[in-house]
């Protein structure tokens, strides 16, 4: 009886593998558990593929002034009321400048204890509690830069930090445009000679890819002493050129 068993479950198996040795959806062809895929594998490039690049060089129109607050008090509620009245001052010189409440953003606030090493005790003591607060404020009117720097200095006295200030374009849409053509045009060129030394004739685009850089804002740090002071003269500021590259891909057919 275990002999019939035996048989019966080796023809069972049999057919299984009888069964997996037929075809699959899709093409696919299974022989003895191993998948054989028929058909094409080949994912090689064909064609010609270039690459090209437009640079366009734009002045920025908006300027972002990094700036802030810090006091040092005995107490955390004697540094935080020297931060919060500066501050204040700062923002309404700010606001009497035409710097918008939603241009204005806070990007960081602490609160830390001061500290020094006592010999005799030998250990850290606490002797202050420093607040900082921090904003950047987008300067839309490029050329008033120097005059919110100076108000701003003014207002806040002693308190004020100006970390940096970077220059930004608002709106880079028209140069990307611009770029875009340039790079598509210099793809083109690179196609047609390629066509041209492989003696072959090019055919219409099959593949666009675009790839922009735009920097971020540039920002200079040598504006930090200057606006230490009110000074008697305007800050000088100038804001330069910037530069936007965006790069193409592009596929050619072979005619």
């Amino acid at each position: 009886m275990k002999k019939i068993w035996l048989v019966a479950i080796g023809v069972a198996l049999l057919l299984a593998v009888v069964g997996v040795s037929g075809c699959g959806p899709g093409g696919t062809t299974l022989s003895g558990g191993t998948i054989k895929l028929q058909g094409s594998l080949d994912n090689q490039q064909q064609g010609i593929w270039v690459n090209g690049e437009g640079k366009v060089t734009a002045v920025p129109d908006v300027a972002i002034l990094s700036l802030g607050i810090e006091a040092q008090g005995a107490s955390v509620a004697e540094a935080k009321a020297q931060a919060a009245e500066a501050m204040e001052q700062v923002m309404t010189a700010l606001a009497g400048e035409g710097v918008a409440e939603k241009d204005i953003q806070t990007r960081y606030y602490n609160i830390q204890r001061v500290t020094r090493w006592d010999n005799d005790k030998e250990q850290e003591v606490v002797i202050g509690y420093r607040v900082t607060n921090t904003v950047t404020a987008k300067i839309r009117e490029i050329e008033k830069a120097g005059a919110v720097i100076d108000a701003v200095a003014a207002a806040g006295g002693d308190l004020t930090r100006i970390d940096s200030i970077g220059f930004t374009i608002d709106d880079p849409s028209g140069y990307y445009e611009e770029a875009r053509q340039i790079a598509v045009a210099d793809a083109e060129a690179k196609a047609k000679q390629l066509a041209d030394v492989a003696g072959v004739e090019l055919g219409k685009p099959t593949y666009i890819s675009e790839s922009s850089y735009v920097p971020g804002p540039i920002y200079r740090q040598d504006m930090v002493e200057k606006a230490a002071g009110a000074p008697a003269v305007e800050t000088p500021i100038s804001p330069g050129e910037m530069e936007i590259t965006l790069n193409v891909q592009l596929a050619y057919a072979i005619d």
